[in-house]
């Protein structure tokens, strides 16, 4: 997700973060690896039984990939493909994407690109239009589904599919998005309502077809499969909120249906089928009026939209309340203005509408998209899937990124039936088992275990809560945040994708950075370290000190009896990210190379064709060294590693000890650098095709730090990409999907 890490970074996103102010606290050595952020790689299980046993803009650096083997008489075995056996990429400055040697990174689809062939070409000078029926901007999340040949849903098409990504925001400085308007747009209020148009269409989500054709793979332009989704898209509520006066605005009385979708970041892939998204730091975007608190009586409502960072007097990111009277606009103000004791004359609920994982249908645009109120609302990364068993209820993981957040998990009330794989309705099947079930927030204890606590009025805690007092179920989960406050879970440090190992079945959560953590805190947020979140330090930025938790760490969680509907795990933090030179004792305690160094991990999946866990990052702490980057790790397993305790001294001369749990170093074996991106940019969206033979990533707001005053001299630009590798018209930077092939046809990282 894009994020605020350092005071002169744009602002590209939360206003919603940091407002938790409670108290809460093998198979074989192959899977003994360990994972790194700010690359991602390619993979390669061998076969993924044997893992778990045994172009444009891109720059190829290192080694040489594997050699073909040598057939001699008589026949002997063909080796297994070695996992990682590339060379590492260095750390870059450079304005390019750089993959290892015999691999090819090709632009696949850029801000701006037509999904139809009535949109004409993107001039990427400011003036374009039509932005509804065009690539989206900051590409983040993304899935690839299948299709056969003849264009029907397919398991394992490899070379014919569908990928359904995230456009999570838009570089923007004071107001206006800047590289979207001729001009750089307006910096004042009121917004014009053309500027208004153009930057709203560019949020939401995306879905292409794109198609291999000998060793090319493109988008296609005017697939029936093409569509875009964005905040003025009409979408169902779904689950226990539907109908709930939580809901109820102008646009929907009944509480039924939201206007669009907002601040799309990571996201997933169900069982049978579907995309989901999770819309993150959308609390921004809205405004609230001065005497707002009065105007609602100061009721209840007011506790929840502080919690949820929007009090009185809050401004919004982009002004766009003020494009004009229309209700497209108007929308934007969640201010009380009418007379209704419902607001069914105003949008003082309609934030109460965004903060969902919503549910799309890939293959079919007729059907109408479903926010799963049941998963809860808050800011919400990617949502990930345990392992399905047959006749087992699933499991969705989740978090909520914003500094001092929780760990979530659902369990759906119906068990799995393998049939369900393959359904004739889709979005009926995400009713079954997305629509009944179980929130959970995660509680990590000090001696390495933890809880799911049950977030509904059947637990007292939440039940007996006199901070805000819950009347039902949907209130439970569209204020989920508060829930979580009452029952005590642990605030942790940024809980970002989360992805589950497709053998062991232990979940994976990135905790990106957490510049609150102090063994000296003065009172929140600021909070002392704890056993998951062990580290307090300070790195240094030239004279610049970052302290906290600045570069983040990767913690997961294997689940205890009763396997995804378990109430108890345990934990270990598997890597934690830190400059190779780094203190070894107290920030670089994964013992991290300068081929594995890396800072606030983000991105993070396990791919099924080889099992690498691809991690990437997210960072301003290291950006004096390295653009962000993607790494290749290969696991091992909760327990593998040792105890280990960072004594700190407090300024009272007091001492504090913290013990956690760290996971076995990796080795150059099991974690490595696999490809840097541009300047300026975040490494984010991980989906492969079946084969494991392309992987295709979102290199997402090259140029962020351009300013706007610069807008009309492309030499100040801070990047150029994709135009200076040969991709498409102007100069202007712009987000774009990249695919990744290895040159001899082989599965990516091996």
């Amino acid at each position: 997700m894009t994020k605020p890490h350092d005071p002169i970074r744009p602002s590209t996103v939360p206003d919603d973060d940091n407002c938790n102010n409670s108290s809460n606290d093998h198979f074989n050595a192959v899977l003994a690896a360990r994972m790194s952020r700010r690359s991602m790689l390619r993979g390669g299980f061998a076969t993924a039984a044997s893992a778990v046993m045994g172009s444009m803009g891109l720059s190829a650096c290192g080694g040489s990939g594997d050699p073909d083997p040598v057939a001699v008489p008589p026949a002997l075995p063909v080796p297994a493909e070695k996992l990682l056996a590339f060379a590492a990429v260095p750390k870059s400055l450079a304005d390019t994407v750089a993959v290892p040697a015999g691999y090819t990174a090709t632009i696949l689809y850029a801000l701006g690109d037509p999904l139809r062939a009535a949109t004409p070409a993107y001039k990427n000078d400011g003036t374009d239009t039509d932005f509804d029926n065009r690539a989206g901007d900051h590409h983040d999340g993304m899935e690839y589904f299948g299709l056969t040949a003849s264009g029907t849903p397919s398991a394992s098409g490899a070379e014919r599919g569908v990928l359904a990504m995230n456009h999570e925001a838009t570089t923007a400085e004071r107001l206006a998005s800047h590289f979207l308007h001729a001009d750089g747009g307006t910096a004042t209020l009121p917004r014009p309502a053309a500027e208004v148009d153009k930057e709203v269409a560019v949020y939401g989500i995306s879905v292409i077809e794109v198609r291999k054709t000998g060793s090319t793979w493109s988008s296609i332009v005017d697939s029936t499969f093409n569509r875009r989704l964005t905040p003025l898209s009409d979408v169902e509520i779904s689950g226990p909120a539907r109908g709930n006066a939580l809901l109820v605005t102008q646009y929907s009385p009944a509480g039924t249906r939201t206007r669009g979708t907002l601040s799309n970041c990571g996201g997933g892939r169900t069982p049978w089928g579907t995309y989901l998204s999770g819309e993150e730091n959308w609390a921004g975007y809205f405004v609230r009026g001065a005497a707002d608190d009065a105007a609602r009586g100061n009721d209840k409502s007011v506790v929840a939209l502080r919690r949820y960072g929007r009090r009185q007097g809050a401004t919004s990111r982009h002004g766009w309340e003020t494009g004009g009277a229309d209700d497209r606009y108007q929308r934007w103000d969640i201010s009380r203005k009418g007379a209704s004791a419902n607001g069914s004359d105003d949008y003082r609920n309609e934030m109460n509408g965004q903060g969902y994982i919503i549910e799309v249908d890939p293959y079919d645009k007729t059907r109408t998209a479903r926010k799963r109120s049941a998963l809860g609302r808050f800011a919400h990364e990617s949502g990930a899937f345990g392992n399905p068993v047959a006749g087992q209820p699933l499991a969705v993981y989740m978090g909520d990124d914003s500094r001092n957040e929780y760990i979530y998990k659902f369990v759906s009330k119906e068990v799995w039936n393998a049939s369900d794989a393959t359904p004739a309705d889709r979005i009926g099947t995400g009713d079954k088992y997305l629509d009944s079930g179980t929130l959970y927030v995660a509680r990590v204890n000090a001696d390495g275990t933890g809880q799911w606590i049950e977030l509904s009025l059947a637990n007292p805690l939440i039940s007996a809560y006199t901070a805000y007092p819950f009347a039902d179920l949907a209130d439970v989960l569209v204020n989920a945040r508060l829930a979580a406050d009452a029952a005590g879970a642990t605030r942790m440090d940024r809980p970002e994708w989360c992805s589950v190992h497709p053998v062991t079945g232990e979940i994976y959560y990135t905790l990106t950075n957490n510049s609150n953590r102090s063994v000296d805190p003065g009172g929140a947020p600021a909070l002392l370290p704890d056993a998951g979140n062990p580290r307090v330090y300070t790195d240094m930025q030239g004279a610049a000190a970052q302290n906290g938790n600045p570069n983040g760490h990767i913690i997961r969680f294997k689940e205890g009896t009763g396997g995804s509907a378990a109430t108890s795990f345990t934990w270990d933090v598997y890597l934690f990210a830190a400059e190779s030179g780094a203190d070894a004792t107290r920030v670089n305690l994964s013992g991290l190379t300068a081929d594995q160094d890396h800072s606030s991990p983000d991105g993070l999946a396990f791919v099924k064709s080889t099992g690498i866990c691809w991690i990437q990052t997210d960072d301003d702490a290291y950006a004096d060294v390295t653009n962000n980057m993607m790494l290749a790790a290969v696991p091992g397993q909760v327990g593998d590693g040792a105890r280990t305790t960072l004594a700190y001294d407090k300024a009272d001369g007091s001492k504090l000890d913290v013990d956690t749990f760290v996971g076995k170093k990796p080795t150059a074996d099991t974690l490595k650098r696999f490809l840097v991106g541009p300047a300026n940019s975040e490494i984010t969206g991980i989906t492969e095709t079946p084969d494991g033979k392309a992987l295709f990533i979102n290199i997402m707001h090259p140029g962020l730090y351009t300013a706007r005053a610069d807008i009309g001299d492309p030499a100040r630009y801070k990047s150029q990409w994709p135009a200076n590798a040969g991709y498409g018209a102007g100069k202007r930077p712009r987000s774009a999907t990249i695919v990744i092939t290895k040159n001899d046809g082989g599965r990516i990282g091996t």
